[in-house]
């Protein structure tokens, strides 16, 4: 049995890791709709989607309101700013380990000799015919 993500950083991962849930945002970016008009495009029963707009909910990620018998969602892309921070602490990161990789292979480059003539040559292996060296 799964047990409940116990901070929002991981909530809202955990809500991101469904192909369903991701598409349900996707739609909700577009504006505030009916729980009926977010479950049309799948293939599942009402119930399936909602406890996908559960999860949804408990990380935050968007809100249901009441109006009469609708219950409209709406997305809350300031929860995603958290796990956008998160992310990009190691973009950064990355982004300056390749960046000094790159300035290493330039140095590289630049020490490795241009004429081809100072390369060196493959050795072939000799050729061997009944034992006898060709």
């Amino acid at each position: 049995m799964q047990t409940a993500p116990t901070d929002r950083l991981s909530a809202t991962f955990q809500a991101l890791a469904d192909p369903t849930r991701r598409a349900i945002l996707a739609r909700l970016a577009l504006g505030e709709t009916s729980v009926s008009e977010l479950a049309k495009p799948f293939e599942m029963s009402m119930p399936a989607v909602s406890k996908h707009l559960k999860v949804l909910e408990h990380a935050g990620l968007i809100t249901r309101s009441r109006d009469a018998q609708m219950r409209p969602c709406k997305i809350e892309a300031a929860a995603l700013k958290q796990a956008d921070d998160w992310l990009e602490e190691y973009r950064r990161l990355w982004e300056q380990r390749l960046d000094r990789l790159e300035d290493y292979l330039q140095t590289v480059q630049a020490k490795a000799p241009r004429d081809k003539e100072t390369k060196a040559k493959p050795i072939k292996a000799k050729e061997k015919t009944r034992g006898r060296e060709k």
